[in-house]
Order: structure tokens, then C-alpha cells, then sequence
């Protein structure tokens, strides 16, 4: 198991330091998070990583994860891609049932000191509030600058009854009678899909899947969502090798709460076909190893996100040192300033040309990767976050502490 101390080397000894010190402060107060997924996209995969290290420095952290059926999730799902600005239609008996779900889950959770609740699917758990007490938070990971109206009314009827609401990026936060406060998201550079890899087992994952790493490899890896715009990707790869050669990666997994990945996954297994350089993988969960391996050993990773909470990928991308050319939407123009620590792109044919670009302009591209590794050293590793929910946890026991947007 990871040890706290561990992070010395990466972040310094006082940074650690100050964690035990903040934690020393939560003894006695019990925090729970709670989600809708425990396997699939960034929140899993933060609070997976999150949990252990909290409770190493001694603070009680326990995470739920709530349970829905196939008609909830479709209805979050609608939820999601509203808030992104979406069209979408949601009647009544979808409301109903989302809140019912809601309910009956609020029924079965035996609530903490500190109620962490992440994104939109357990948001009505709250309606528990008047009944238990105890301090409420909600934390939205999404991109929340444009929601639809409807959507955005429903939520809104709930979010004034939580202590504070937690955005990733500025441009997110909305008008509230309560606190709001600005936490981006966060890698771990000692998991499995972040830590040093050797290369022979570059090579070897490579190799697994018949990519040929004697010539250039452009990757995306994300979920298959329609926000991520893979298909978009494969566009721009094609008028990119118009003019340069190179080999496309298009690799991700889904997540229980998506009933849409299947379906995106063979729109772009259609869109790919017949060419032999593009690579459609699947990964599930246990994949880490072989994401980090197909970032390592890429040339070039995109992430041309359509919309975007954050996109903790470009983050990954960027640590392993590799020039990362990405949507400017969300929380991305957070991680990269433009043409010094990445690429921020607005469309395909402006993804087609920085591919090319940086592929012909190898020094530029490594560049690039160096500052880019550096600023995510500096801002979005795990202790960076693991501090600020600290203090946003005893700024619930100390009035006047919470940090506002």
C-alpha cells in the first residue's frame, strides 16, 4: 500500500507535513463521501485514491456509493448532458423517479460528521438534512457554466440546503445563497496509471495491441462519451495524415452510471474502419498499467473535449511529460496555457494542424511536455487536494474559514 511519506520525493517534506497537522485538527469527526459509482471516470477514481491516504493520516473517511436501476441512470445521464448544454427532454415521471431513488438510498446510508456528496445523482439525499442534521457539502465536477434551465431549476431547489457547493473551475460557479468555493481535481503520480514505467513494459503493452511504435502515435484516452468527441478525433486525425504519417489510439472503458458508452464505442468503431492504423480499444477498469503505457509511449495525446468538469486525462497526459493538445472547454485551460504547457484547440481542423505541427516539430513537442509536467507538479497533484478538502472540512467547525469563489 501507498504510504503518505511516500509523496516526500515529489512534493517535499513540509507539504506532507502540513497534511498531518490539518488532519491532526478532523480527529473524532467522521467524513463521508458519496457518489453514484464505484468503478469508471474521475470521481471513482479520486476517491479510490483519496480514502486510503485520508485515513493514514488519521482522519475517518468512508465512502457509499448509491443504488439506482437502469431508468435512473438514463435519467442522470439526460441530467449530465443537460448541464453541458445539451438539448434534452426530462418529464415528470423521470423527475419522480429520480427522486425517488434518491429517497429510498437516503433510507439505507448511515450519514457521518461531514456529508460529501458528488454531482448531480445524489443530490436529493440532502432532503435527509432536517432529519439527522449534520454538515452538508455538494461537490459538482461537471461543467456547469451553461446548464440547461430546467435541469438547473430542479437541482436549485436542493443546493441552498448544503453547508457550501464545490466547483472544479470559476467559470462553473453560479448564483447561490450559500458559499462557494473553487477545488480543481487532482491526479495521483503513484498509481498505477501515473507511476514511472520501465520500457519494456511500454513495449510490451504496445506490442499487445499491435501499434508499431516506430512511427508516431496520437492517442486520446477517455470515456466513450459524445462530450469527448472521439469521433471528432478520428476527423481530425485523418486530414492530419494528409500530411504527416502517424497511427491513432481511440482507447477507453465506460462507467456503471453511462448507459450511452456501447453505443458511442461502435459509432466510432464504424467511423474507424478499414484503417488499419487506428486502434479502437476497450479497456476496463484493471487497465491502469496499460493507460499509462499507451501515454508513455504516444508521440502526441489529444483530449478534444467538447465539454468538460475538468479532464483529469489531460492532467495524466501532461505529468507524463508528453505534449497534450486539448479542447479550450471546462476546467482543460486550467492545466494548459496555450502553446507553453500545451495546446488548446477550438475545432477539428485546429487539432488536424497542431498534430501535425507537433509531430514535425519534435523539440517544440518536448518542450512543451517539460512545463506542462511542471505545472501539474505545482497544482493538481493529490496533496494538493487532499489539503484543500482538509480545510474545507474544519472551515465547517471554524466559522469563518470557508474560502469563497
Amino acid at each position: 500500500m501507498i504510504r503518505i511519506e511516500d509523496y516526500i520525493p515529489i512534493v517535499g517534506q513540509a507539504t506532507v507535513e502540513e497534511l498531518g497537522l490539518l488532519a491532526d485538527r478532523l480527529r473524532g469527526k467522521a467524513i463521508q463521501n458519496i457518489n453514484s459509482t464505484a468503478v469508471g471516470g474521475g470521481v471513482a477514481e479520486i476517491l479510490s485514491r483519496m480514502i486510503p491516504l485520508l485515513s493514514q493520516l488519521g482522519v475517518s473517511a468512508a465512502w457509499d456509493v448509491i443504488k439506482g436501476d437502469e431508468k435512473f441512470f438514463e435519467v442522470t445521464k439526460k441530467f449530465h448532458n443537460g448541464l453541458h448544454g445539451v438539448p434534452v427532454e426530462i418529464d415528470a415521471g423521470e423527475y419522480a423517479h429520480f427522486l425517488e431513488v434518491n429517497r429510498y438510498n437516503a433510507e439505507q446510508i448511515r450519514f457521518g460528521d461531514v456529508v460529501f456528496v458528488h454531482d448531480p445523482q445524489p443530490i436529493a439525499l440532502v432532503e435527509k438534512r432536517g432529519a439527522i442534521g449534520k454538515n452538508w457539502l455538494w461537490r459538482c465536477h461537471i461543467d456547469f457554466s451553461q446548464p440547461d434551465p430546467k435541469i438547473w431549476e430542479f437541482l436549485r431547489q436542493f443546493i441552498p440546503r448544503y453547508d457550501a457547493a464545490v466547483f472544479s473551475a470559476p467559470a462553473f460557479s453560479q448564483k447561490l445563497p450559500i458559499p462557494q468555493v473553487l477545488i480543481a481535481p487532482s491526479i495521483d503520480p503513484l498509481s498505477d496509471k501515473n507511476k514511472e514505467l520501465d520500457e519494456a513494459t511500454i513495449d510490451a503493452v504496445f506490442a499487445r495491441f499491435g501499434i508499431d511504435r516506430s512511427r508516431p502515435v496520437v492517442t486520446q484516452i477517455s470515456r466513450f462519451d459524445y462530450l469527448k468527441d472521439p469521433v471528432g478525433v478520428i476527423k481530425a486525425y485523418k486530414l492530419a495524415k494528409e500530411r504527416v504519417d502517424m497511427q491513432l489510439v481511440v482507447a477507453g472503458g465506460g462507467a456503471t452510471d453511462d448507459p450511452e458508452g456501447p453505443i458511442i464505442m461502435e459509432e466510432v468503431r464504424r467511423e474507424a474502419e478499414k484503417d488499419k492504423d487506428i486502434f479502437v480499444l476497450f479497456l476496463p477498469p484493471a487497465s491502469d498499467i496499460e493507460i499509462n503505457a499507451l501515454q508513455r509511449g504516444s508521440t502526441v495525446i489529444l483530449q478534444k473535449s467538447l465539454k468538460e468538469g475538468f479532464g483529469l486525462t489531460v492532467s495524466e497526459a501532461l505529468w507524463k511529460g508528453k505534449p497534450t493538445i486539448a479542447g479550450a472547454v471546462g476546467g482543460i485551460p486550467l492545466q494548459i496555457a496555450h502553446k507553453y504547457s500545451g495546446i488548446l484547440t477550438h475545432s477539428i481542423e485546429g487539432t488536424a494542424q497542431w498534430i501535425k505541427q507537433l509531430i514535425s516539430a519534435p523539440e517544440y513537442a518536448r518542450k512543451l511536455g517539460i512545463n506542462g509536467k511542471e505545472h501539474i507538479r505545482n497544482n493538481f497533484l493529490i496533496t494538493r487536494h487532499i489539503k484543500d478538502y482538509l480545510l474545507l472540512f474544519l472551515s465547517l467547525f471554524h466559522e469563518g474559514d470557508v474560502v469563497y469563489l
